[in-house]
């Protein structure tokens, strides 16, 4: 069972994060996910009826993000936060991807909510995971490109676990090794605010919805929280 913890340094850089760590077990990913299916569609169609659009830069949401990248040295709008360069894509093209039941599904929890979210398949999990500064050695092969191999920059935030990197500039990219995929039985989804003060009742909304998108397709999930006076966690 892994320890997901949040560094000293970057606790300290960053006193108002709360980070939420949404286990489920037994994963069931090749059958029908409806509930799943039907949140991607209501937020589409939300869209092109004009009723709703994701957050982008300017909402605070997003804009704590922005903020938090520059303190690493990482330029927000090259390389931008997983919630806002979701959000973009489907501003524009008017969908979301539909990948694997399991990602479609913190996807649409995602963007609804404005907050980051991503996932590791912890049978793919080295050890325990660190969110932490990086060094700029730890390896780091990019989602869909196998046979590439990365390095974080010095003093970029990663999560990392003993074999390398499992996200890029925070949660800008995941890595390819612990990538969730409709084979995944037993996954980590981490939902995330640098501003929990203002945001944290929505990130317990967003919890909620998507343990309610999990729920039928799981044997069990549960609910983990790390910040700067909680920094670990056993999942």
């Amino acid at each position: 069972m892994p320890s997901f913890r949040l560094s000293p340094a970057v606790a300290d850089a960053f006193p108002d994060t709360l980070i939420a760590l949404v286990t489920a077990t037994g994963l069931r990913g090749h059958e029908p996910w409806p509930h799943t299916a039907a949140a991607l569609a209501e937020l589409e169609q939300r869209l092109a009826d004009g009723a709703w659009r994701p957050a982008d830069e300017t909402d605070p949401r997003i804009e704590a993000w922005h903020t938090a990248y520059r303190s690493f040295g990482t330029n927000p709008r090259r390389v931008r936060p997983s919630v806002d360069a979701l959000g973009r894509r489907l501003a524009k093209k008017g969908t979301l991807p539909r990948i694997a039941a399991a990602v479609d599904s913190y996807n649409a929890v995602s963007v609804r909510h404005g907050l980051p979210a991503g996932a590791f398949d912890l049978d793919r999990v080295t050890g325990d995971v660190d969110i932490r500064y990086a060094d700029g050695t730890e390896p780091f092969t990019p989602l869909g490109e196998p046979d590439a191999v990365e390095h974080p920059k010095p003093g970029e935030i990663v999560y990392a676990d003993t074999a390398g990197v499992l996200t890029r500039h925070w949660n800008h990219r995941d890595a390819h090794r612990t990538r969730v995929t409709e084979d995944s039985t037993h996954v980590v989804f981490a939902l995330e605010t640098v501003h929990a003060t203002r945001d944290g009742d929505l990130l317990k909304a967003a919890v909620d919805e998507l343990q309610g998108l999990l729920g039928p397709h799981a044997a069990q999930t549960a609910v983990y929280h790390l910040s700067p006076a909680h920094p670990q966690a056993t999942v």
